[in-house]
Order: structure tokens, then sequence, then C-alpha cells
């Protein structure tokens, strides 16, 4: 397979803040210094919370693929995450992502196959695989 390449720009606005986007893409995400941190600003999206949000999004792609390729019948995905920021040795790390996803069973008999699928989706996930945070699952199955 050959590489794939996904386009970022960033702008510096003013103080700690900063827009996102991508000629690729249709939306502008503001970002900024999280709360936490001199001059950090409330209610912005942080490089923490994007990181926590890659591991997200791609531990649900990667579900929702395995999920038809398995022929798994479901009414909804929901995934609560959270990301761990420590300063260890002096730098910062995000040392854990924990990943909570709520599955609801259109048949509850698929239980410990979805069970499965949704280890298997964590495991398989291209952007867990790619740091070195350790992620965490705890699921939840209806």
């Amino acid at each position: 397979m050959d590489p794939h390449y996904y386009k970022v720009d960033l702008q510096w606005i003013s103080e700690r803040k900063g827009e996102i986007y991508s000629t690729e893409l249709d939306k502008h995400i503001a970002v900024a210094t999280p709360p936490q941190f001199n001059k950090g600003v409330a209610g912005i999206w942080s490089p923490e919370h994007l990181l926590t949000a890659a591991v997200n999004s791609c531990y649900m792609t990667t579900f929702l693929a395995i999920a038809e390729n398995s022929k798994l019948e479901f009414i909804s995905f929901d995934c609560h995450a959270e990301g761990k920021l420590e300063q260890i040795e002096g730098h910062f790390l995000m040392t854990e992502i924990s990943l909570e996803p709520t599955l609801v069973l259109k048949n509850i008999e698929d239980k410990v196959r979805a069970e499965r699928i949704l280890q298997k989706s964590e495991i398989a996930c291209l952007v867990s695989n790619s740091i070195k945070s350790k992620v965490h699952l705890k699921t939840h199955i209806e």
C-alpha cells in the first residue's frame, strides 16, 4: 500500500490561540493552550483534546468497519474518552487514554461476539498503535 497523507494547517490568531484547518476539509477548529496552563484558554479545543479525540474517533471508525465485516447488528454506539496528562521526568506526556464505549445491540445473543469485536477494534486502531500512550478499554454492552 502506498502511503497516505493528511494535510492540516495551523494559523496563529492571538495570545495562546490558533486555528487548525485543512484545504481537504470544510471547517476550521479553534485551538488553544488548555486552561490548566499559564495563559490557557477555556472552552476551546486543545492539542490534548485533539489527541484524545483522534484515538476515540479512530476507535469508532475501526469498530464500524469490523462490525460491518462481521455483520454485527447494533442500535447505537457511543464512546467516552479521557486522556491523562502527566509530567514525567520534566516532560509533559499523555500517558493514558481511556475509552469507554457503550454498544446497544439489536440481539443480546450477540453480546460475546460484540465484546470480541470491541476488543479487536482497539487492537486494530491505527492511531492507538501510533502513539506511546497506554490505551485502556472498558466496554458496556446493552
